[in-house]
């Protein structure tokens, strides 16, 4: 099986090495409610027992999850700022209206937040285009106004 990199700001990184620390020193508080529940008795009836353990796999599949993208990440880095490439913020009118968005990869994309995928339809639009440049999407005009 080939592995893929991914796409991380240094940021995105740092944040996944964080949440896996907490999943990690949470383990042993998971395991003694497993331990608690395991006490009360019966476990097919035992609700706590059930929790606990949906909760250990949650925990434990993000661990895995989180190690494989830290294993195969690649760290995008702060180049050129004369044309939109991953890891820049840029500003757009989009029909009068300002956005800024940063470009990051799939795996730490949340528009909500303003960080939105290379692969999304307006991060593959303005990829590679320069600042006072005008874009065509969704049939409207898009200017590129600044790239941070």
């Amino acid at each position: 099986m080939i592995k893929k990199s991914i796409s991380l700001t240094a940021e995105g990184k740092k944040d996944l090495e964080k949440e896996l620390d907490e999943l990690i020193k949470n383990r042993p508080a998971i395991a003694e409610r497993i331990a608690t529940a395991r006490a009360f008795g019966d476990l097919s009836e035992n609700e706590e027992y059930s929790s606990a353990r949906n909760e250990q796999k949650i925990a434990e599949g993000r661990i895995l999850e989180i190690q494989d993208i830290l294993k195969n990440a690649k760290i995008i880095r702060g180049g050129k700022k004369n044309a939109v490439a991953l890891g820049a913020t840029v500003v757009l009118d989009m029909g009068g209206r300002e956005v800024t968005y940063t470009l990051v990869g799939a795996t730490e994309a949340n528009p909500l937040e303003g960080k939105i995928s290379d692969a999304s339809p307006i991060g593959k639009a303005v990829l590679g285009h320069k600042a006072g440049e005008e874009i065509d999407f969704n049939d409207k005009k898009v200017k590129i106004v600044e790239i941070k």
